[in-house]
């Protein structure tokens, strides 16, 4: 039990004395109903104590360590989309570059196979060829030439033609008929209207069929059943592989690999068409899997060919080499880096050209410029 001491009870009232009338008290001071002054009580007395300079030191640091984490987050992500951006821009420059590395190639590609025409003792490109590869500072550059004779002339051809190529394009032949059926009628002439004008006139937006020859191959994405995989081709799976896994996924051409508006009128150039377009031609499929395989080792000369029409037993078949003067040149770009290795960044352009007649205004018309354009 805690008792108050006198010298305690001393403490408290020393200070307390009498306040003259008249006087007023001091700062610090207050005085009592009797006249007494004494000091007057700190508010600090009964108030909680004070937090330590410790303690502040700590919440400090606790808030300088999440500003610094706050700033390295900020800053790691304005590294990213620098680093992000830096990449994108110079994939741009690449690919920009390897247009220009392509379209050179295929603008030489034109210019040395019409002085190899002219100048038949002096070729600078070997006749038969269907590709040329060339080798520039800046990168390798592989030019193919793709006469339009190895390609069905869409607007000539007959519907079996054109329903036999279907089905080996791997369409269902149900849908290849219907298919067929709308090409016929879009190129037929048709006075009175065809019987597919009313679907047309339902689509969005709206149209008529013109009844009248193709004069884009493009034109047959309007036509009723082609869709872009059946126009352009696709990807779909190949033979699995031996040692598992998925199969790999291999290209199936399109319409666009095998019609053209100048495309062949009967024989078609072996050493180029699809095997899709021999197949329509007639040509049986073990003689198209050896053709095939022939002509990667080398194209084949006039000769050559009626050697394997002999040998194969397809006498009489759609076949020839080389084509008319119109065909397609497209060349493949690939970038050369300082330690002289090629770049995987492909860029693929492509031309269509007309090689006129020596008494022409220009010895060659481009009809058609393709600043992306596919190529195996």
């Amino acid at each position: 039990m805690r008792t108050n001491s006198p010298a305690a009870f001393v403490g408290q009232v020393v200070n307390l004395r009498p306040r003259p009338e008249g006087t007023r008290n001091r700062p610090g001071e207050r005085s009592s109903p009797s006249g007494l002054r004494y000091p007057a009580q700190s508010p600090c007395a009964c108030a909680a104590p004070r937090a330590s300079s410790s303690t502040r030191r700590g919440s400090a640091l606790l808030s300088v360590l999440w500003l610094s984490a706050a700033l390295a987050a900020i800053a790691f992500s304005l590294a990213i989309t620098v680093r992000g951006e830096i990449e994108r821009t110079s994939t741009n420059i690449d690919g920009l570059r390897a247009y220009y590395l392509a379209r050179g190639g295929v603008e030489r590609a034109a210019l040395e196979l019409l002085w190899s025409v002219q100048h038949p003792e002096k070729r600078l490109i070997p006749r038969y060829s269907t590709e040329v590869l060339y080798h520039f500072a800046s990168g390798d550059v592989r030019v193919e030439f793709l006469p339009e004779a190895g390609k069905l002339d869409v607007n000539r051809e007959t519907p079996e033609v054109l329903d036999r190529l279907l089905v080996a394009l791997g369409v269902d032949p149900g849908r290849a008929g219907e298919i067929v059926t709308a090409i016929e009628d879009w190129r037929k002439v048709a006075p009175g209207g065809g019987p597919l004008d009313g679907y047309y006139s339902t689509q969005s937006p709206s149209f008529l069929p013109p009844h009248a020859s193709i004069q884009e191959i493009e034109e047959l994405l309007q036509v009723k059943g082609v869709t872009p995989d059946i126009f352009y081709g696709t990807y779909v799976p190949g033979e699995p592989r031996t040692l598992g896994g998925p199969p790999p996924l291999v290209r199936q051409p399109g319409l666009a690999d095998c019609l053209s508006v100048y495309g062949a009128q009967g024989a078609v150039d072996a050493n180029t068409a699809n095997p899709a377009v021999l197949a329509a031609v007639g040509i049986p499929a073990g003689a198209i899997e050896m053709l095939v395989e022939r002509r990667k080792v080398a194209p084949l000369s006039t000769e050559q060919l009626n050697e394997f029409i002999q040998a194969v037993g397809i006498q009489g078949a759609p076949l020839r080499v080389e084509g008319n003067s119109i065909l397609t040149i497209r060349g493949t770009a690939r970038l050369r880096s300082a330690d002289g290795q090629l770049s995987d960044l492909r860029r693929t352009v492509a031309v269509q050209v007309k090689y006129m007649p020596r008494d022409a205004d220009t010895p060659i018309h481009y009809l058609r410029w393709y600043d992306t354009a596919w190529s195996d």
